[in-house]
């Protein structure tokens, strides 16, 4: 496993490698950690998206249009502290430029919904109440 990794870890140029013996991975990107997780016959990597319970309903509400346009999946742990995070399967004989290529698509979408969650943080603009005269 650690080879589909180092293979990985190669074709994306980051310039550490996976200890020896290891299935799992975690590297940083853009202030970030993503875990590198292989499995037989596929690479996965994910990110957590830091936000509230409160907040997954208006994440998942994004998803559906989010599907059309990216490979990258939200899901949740389940259970009430369940974390949301975002996750990509690539098979592990994927060439170098598909490994490149899926993993830049995949720091994109983190990007989008990251900047969402961000969204979410912000509170709701106040409006002021109205007066109507006649």
């Amino acid at each position: 496993m650690n080879s589909h990794l180092d293979r990985f870890l190669s074709a994306i140029g980051y310039p550490e490698r996976a200890p020896d013996g290891a299935a799992s991975f975690s590297i940083l990107v853009d202030g970030g950690e993503v875990l590198l997780r292989a499995e037989p016959g596929r690479l996965l990597f994910s990110r957590a998206l830091a936000c509230g319970e409160e907040d997954l309903p208006r994440l998942a509400s994004l998803a559906p249009g989010r599907m059309l346009r990216e490979e990258a999946v939200l899901a949740a742990e389940p259970g009430p502290d369940g974390a949301a995070f975002l996750w990509r399967e690539l098979p592990a004989d994927a060439s170098a430029a598909a490994m490149q290529r899926a993993f830049e698509s995949f720091c994109d979408s983190c990007d989008w919904w990251l900047e969402r969650v961000g969204e979410f943080a912000e509170p709701e603009p106040e409006i002021p109440p109205m007066m109507i005269r006649p």
